[in-house]
Formats: C-alpha cells, structure tokens, sequence
C-alpha cells in the first residue's frame, strides 16, 4: 500500500436511465480524476436507481398490475454484466487511470441484484460483489447474494473490499472483510440517517482501515414525472440527502460528511496509519480468540440448480461414441 488519493462520489443516478446514469459516472470519475485521485468509490445503485419510496403495487398476498409496470421499467434499465454498460465503465477506469468501484442494479436472468462493480486502471472488471441481505421492502425487488462475490482486490493503493448499505451492520460481514485483510474498506450507500456516521467511525477504528463511505444525493427533481413519489412534487425535496466520508484507522475524518448538495470528496491515505493502528487492536491477528469464538465463511456460489454428470456413461461426452 501506498501513498495516494482517494474519492468518493457523491451524487444521484439519473434513475431509470441506463445510458444518462453511466455518462455522469464517466464525468464524475473524470473529475476525481483530475483531483489526483486514483480510486474513485460510487454510491450503492448508481446505475441507474434506488427507487425509494416506492412499494412496487405490493401487499400481503396481492400485487398490482401497477406495480408490475413499475417493476419492468426498473428491470429494462438495469445492467447486465457484462455487457455494452460495463466495457463503458471499463473505459471510463482506464482512461482516468483510476480503480473504479461502482454501485450498479445487475440484471442476471429473471432476477435484479444490488452489486458493486469493481474496475482496474487497465480498464478490466476485475470483480464484483452482490448485497448478501437486502433490507426491508428491498427484498421483493432484489436477489440475494452468495459468498461467492465478497471480493478483496489488490490495488496500487491498498487491498479494497466493498460492503453494501446495511450489510455494514453485519458483525460477521465486516470480520470477512477484515480477514481478508481489507485496507480501504469501501461502503455504497443510500443511508442518510444520523446514525450511519458513526457507524462508519466504528468499522474504521474496528477494522483499522480507511473506510470510504459514498452516499447518492438526489432530489424529487431528478426523478421522471411519473414517479410516485412519496416526497410530494415539491421540485426541491430531497430524497437521499447523502452524508458522504473518508475516515482514517483511528476513526478521525479526513473529509467531513457532507449534506449540502453533489460533490466528489477528496482525501490523501496514509498507510503507515494502519500498522500503527493495530499496534494496540487486530480485529483477525492478536486481538482474535479463535480458540473461543472462529468464523466459518461459505465462499462456494449457490446456483438454483446443479447438472452433474458421469461422462462414463454419457454417450455425447469427450470421447464417447457418437461424439466426432
């Protein structure tokens, strides 16, 4: 790990608009860019919605046709990966030179998930991570993920993980995460109460890493016409009002959380803070007592369905007859 600088992004998607939410995410990495920074950290569903407030025409035992075109639309602006949408962020990393992590809503099959996407600066997808547990009304829009995408990349900067919104508030998540030896742990977000700062404060000092917290900020405006907003028609009203952070190993901010409106926020990352720091506290090392309490962490994918075969008796197989 190096000396380097660091963004992260506060702002609104353009929702239920693939291409527009994908154009802002280049400008915006642009300008991190151009910041010196060299990862830049999006907020949880950046591409291209968190549609909050909406109940998608769902109640127990009914949904609505209603909710179901509300569903549609939402599915048909989602990402595949990969596909055409991640080549662009792919470029995007590459030309600013930049590890890129972005909050993106992956379409895979029948079925949405609430994914982070990470890219190298050689302009590579190189990972991603799928929220294991979707909160709330999440859950009837979004899948769930596996332990199969709970990545720790290695990067010019440090080693990089990403835990999504309210996966932060699961103990056992966070002590993956610090097993793999996470140094800038970062957390897409749409969280903007109060008590997600101090959270965030907690995971650094917990984790003795940087922790890179990026918050959509959003307006009633920003969302089309047709949305049913909760928020009234007020143009103003804001939505998610963001709360963006960088916070060092000791739990001391090195940029302040933010309300007032979309920036990018820029911090430089010290990395003998980290050593320094689990002198006195390990979360995985010296402070551990796995003779007392070990974590198990299933890292096998869990598809729905599972074809095995014996090649032995399969008369299509390599080799077999009727094969050539």
């Amino acid at each position: 790990m190096s000396f380097g600088i660091v963004s992260v992004v506060q702002a609104g998607a353009v929702p239920y608009d693939r291409q527009r939410s994908l154009e802002k995410a280049a400008d915006l990495s642009a300008d991190a860019a151009r910041q010196g920074a060299r990862l830049v950290v999006f907020p949880e569903a950046f591409v291209s919605a968190y549609p909050k407030g909406l109940d998608f025409g769902a109640r127990v035992g009914m949904r609505t046709p209603e909710g179901r075109d509300q569903y549609l639309h939402y599915c048909k602006s989602a990402v595949e990966v990969p596909s055409p949408a991640t080549d662009m962020l792919a470029k995007v990393a590459a030309q600013n030179r930049i590890t890129l992590l972005i909050g993106v809503i992956e379409r895979d099959g029948g079925t949405l998930y609430c994914t982070v996407l990470f890219f190298s600066p050689q302009g590579e997808l190189v990972a991603k991570h799928r929220k294991l547990m979707p909160t709330a009304m999440e859950r009837l829009i979004w899948g769930y993920g596996d332990g199969s995408t709970l990545p720790v990349i290695a990067t010019p900067l440090g080693r990089v993980g990403s835990v999504i919104c309210w996966e932060n508030y699961m103990p056992l998540l966070r002590m993956a995460m610090y097993a793999k030896g996470v140094e800038l742990y970062c957390a897409s977000t749409v969280d903007d109460r109060d008590s997600w700062i101090p959270s965030m404060r907690h995971i650094a000092f917990e984790g003795r890493c940087f922790v890179l917290s990026a918050c959509q900020y959003i307006t009633r405006a920003d969302y089309p016409e047709s949305y049913p907003s909760v928020y009234g028609e007020d143009a103003q009203a804001v939505v998610i009002r963001g709360g963006s952070c960088i916070i060092d190993p000791f739990g001391e901010f090195l940029a302040q959380p933010y309300y007032g409106g979309e920036k990018i926020l820029t911090a430089e990352v010290d990395p003998d803070l980290i050593p320094k720091g689990k002198y006195d506290f390990d979360a995985v090392g010296h402070y551990a007592r796995p003779d007392v309490f070990r974590l198990s962490v299933n890292e096998r994918p869990q598809p729905a369905a599972d074809f095995l075969r014996d090649e032995r008796s399969d008369p299509f197989a390599a080799g077999g007859p009727g094969s050539g």
